[in-house]
C-alpha cells in the first residue's frame, strides 16, 4: 500500500503498455561467474546434453488462462456441487508443510506492511508536523462528515479525529457516494474509504457492514485507474477484519479482483493480490480463486513487478498452492522458471521466499519436472554453498522431495557437483539441516550400493 500523494506522482510508470507474459532469458541454464565454486566446474565437466529430458519443447514458457465470465462462473459452480473431502497426508508430509509455514510467516501474515505500508509510514512526517500543515491549508471542521467528499486534501490524521458518533454518518456519505453518477465523487468516496479502514478494526467492521462493499465492487473494473486503485485498497483493506472476508466473496469480488491483477498499475496489481491473499487465509477460498484465474498474472506480476510485487505474488502464490489443484495451475503457467532465476539471485531478498514455493510446487510430479528441468538442482545446490542458514534448509529440503523416489534426479544432482556441499552441510549446518543433508546423502549412496554388489 502507498499512500495518496505517492500513488499519484511518478504516473508514468504505472501505466506500462501490457504486462509481459513470458520470461525473457532465452536459456533455462542458470548462468554465473565462471570458477564461482567447484561445484560449477564440477558441473561443466560432466554436463550431459541427453542427461535432460525434453520437457521443455512441450511446455509453453507462460501459459495464460483466458477465462470468460461464464467459464468462470462453471467452473465455481463445480466447486459449489463438489463435496469437500480431505486427502490423508503422511505424518512426515504434515511435518514438512508446518515447517514451510513457519518458515514463510515472516511475510505472509495479513498485517499492515504485507504490500510496503510500514515503508510508506516510515517516510511520513511525524503527526504534529503533519497535523499542523493540514489545517494550516483548511480550517478545522466542526463536524468532519460535512463537507467530506468534496475535501481534496486530507491525511490520516484527519480520518483519525472523526469521532465515533460522526463516524456512522461519515460512512453513510461515502458509500452514498460510490453509487454517485460523477465518476469524481466516486474517486473520492472510495478514497475515503480507503483511509477509514486503513488502521482500525472497529472501521473495518462498520464499513463491512454498512453496504460498502458492493458498491466498491463495481469499480475494480473502472476504467479511471486512480478509481480502481482506490476501490481496490480499499478492498484489501477491509478484508484485514475476519468477518468482512465472506461479506468480500459472497458480493462476488474475487473475479473481479483477478481482473485488477491482470490490468491494473502496478500499485492496483500488488493490493489485488494482497486482498486475494487475505482472502485466502479461508481454506475454502483457495479453490475459489485459483478457478477464477488468478495464478497466471501473478505469474506475471512474478515476473515483471517490482520488487515488491515479487514479494506480494510470492506470498499469495504460497498460500494458494497449498492445495494440488493451484499447484498444478501454477506449474503449468510458468511459474517455475522466474522461480528458479530468483533462487539464483541470491542477495535480494527473495531467494529463500522462492524455495518455499518451489518445495510446496515439488509435491505434485509436473513441478518436479519442471524444477528439474528449468534448471533448479543447480540454483538449489548453489544455495547450499552461499545461501543464509534458512536458505540452505530451504534448498536441501527441496532437493531431497526432488530425489528421494526419482534415481534419475540422484544421478543429477551428483553430475551438478551436490555431493561436497551436502557432507559439508551435514557437518555444519543447522540442526534440521544436518538432518536432511544426512537423509540426503543416504539416498545419494544409494545407486552406487547397488551397483556394487551387482558387479560382485
Amino acid at each position: 500500500m502507498v499512500s495518496l500523494q505517492d500513488s499519484h506522482s511518478g504516473s508514468s510508470h504505472h501505466f506500462p503498455p501490457h504486462t509481459r507474459n513470458f520470461y525473457s532469458p532465452s536459456s533455462t541454464k542458470i548462468h554465473r561467474q565462471t570458477g564461482r565454486s567447484m561445484r560449477t566446474i564440477r558441473s561443466n565437466i560432466y554436463q550431459d546434453d541427453h542427461s535432460r529430458t525434453s520437457f521443455a519443447a512441450e511446455r509453453s514458457t507462460f501459459v495464460s488462462e483466458n477465462l470468460t465470465d461464464s467459464v468462470v462462473d462453471m467452473r465455481l459452480g463445480e466447486l459449489a456441487l463438489r463435496t469437500h473431502s480431505s486427502a490423508s497426508k503422511s505424518a512426515s508430509s504434515d511435518e514438512e508443510y508446518l515447517q514451510l509455514s513457519q518458515a514463510f510467516s515472516d511475510f505472509s501474515a495479513c498485517s499492515s506492511d504485507i504490500s510496503g505500508e510500514l515503508q510508506r509510514l516510515a517516510s511520513l512526517p511525524s503527526p504534529e508536523n503533519a497535523l499542523t500543515s493540514e489545517l494550516s491549508e483548511a480550517a478545522p471542521e466542526p463536524e468532519p462528515c460535512q463537507g467530506f467528499l468534496q475535501r481534496e486534501k486530507f491525511s490520516t490524521e484527519i480520518i483519525e479525529s472523526i469521532s465515533p458518533e460522526d463516524l456512522q454518518p461519515t460512512v453513510k456519505i461515502c458509500v452514498d457516494g460510490l453509487q454517485s453518477t460523477s465518476l469524481a465523487v466516486k474517486q473520492s468516496a472510495a478514497a475515503k474509504l480507503r483511509l477509514l479502514a486503513k488502521n482500525r478494526a472497529d472501521n473495518r467492521a462498520l464499513i463491512g457492514e454498512s453496504g460498502a462493499v458492493p458498491a466498491l465492487i463495481p469499480l475494480l473494473r473502472c476504467s479511471d485507474p486512480w478509481t480502481q486503485e482506490h476501490a481496490v485498497t480499499a478492498l484489501l483493506n477491509l478484508s484485514l477484519h475476519e468477518s468482512n472476508k465472506a461479506i468480500i466473496t459472497n458480493a462476488g469480488a474475487i473475479k473481479s479482483l483477478v481482473y485488477v491483477l491482470k490490468s491494473g498499475t502496478e500499485t492496483s496489481k500488488q493490493n489485488a493480490a494482497c486482498a486475494l491473499l487475505s482472502l485466502a487465509l479461508i481454506e475454502e477460498n483457495k479453490s475459489s480463486i485459483g478457478a477464477c484465474g488468478a495464478i497466471p498474472p501473478l505469474v506475471s506480476l512474478l515476473i515483471s513487478g517490482s520488487t515488491r510485487g515479487k514479494k506480494d505474488a510470492l506470498t499469495t502464490l504460497y498460500k494458494l498452492c497449498s492445495i494440488k489443484p493451484n499447484k498444478e495451475r501454477a506449474v503449468s503457467a510458468g511459474a517455475v522458471k522466474p522461480l528458479v532465476a530468483l533462487v539464483a539471485e541470491q542477495g535480494t531478498g527473495l531467494a529463500e521466499k522462492a524455495m518455499v514455493v518451489l518445495s510446496s510446487l515439488a509435491g505434485v510430479e509436473e513441478g518436479k519436472e519442471a524444477i528439474v528441468e528449468e534448471g533448479g538442482l543447480a540454483a538449489l545446490v548453489e544455495a547450499i554453498e552461499d545461501g543464509s542458514g534458512k536458505g540452505k534448509e530451504f534448498a536441501v529440503l527441496t532437493l531431497l522431495q526432488l530425489c528421494s523416489e526419482t534415481l534419475r534426479n540422484r544421478g543429477l544432482l551428483v553430475r551438478e557437483g551436490g555431493i561436497p556441499p551436502l557432507v559439508a552441510l551435514s557437518q555444519t549446518g543447522t540442526v534440521k539441516a544436518k538432518h536432511k543433508a544426512e537423509t540426503l546423502l543416504g539416498y545419494l549412496r544409494e545407486p552406487r550400493q547397488e551397483a556394487s554388489s551387482s558387479a560382485l
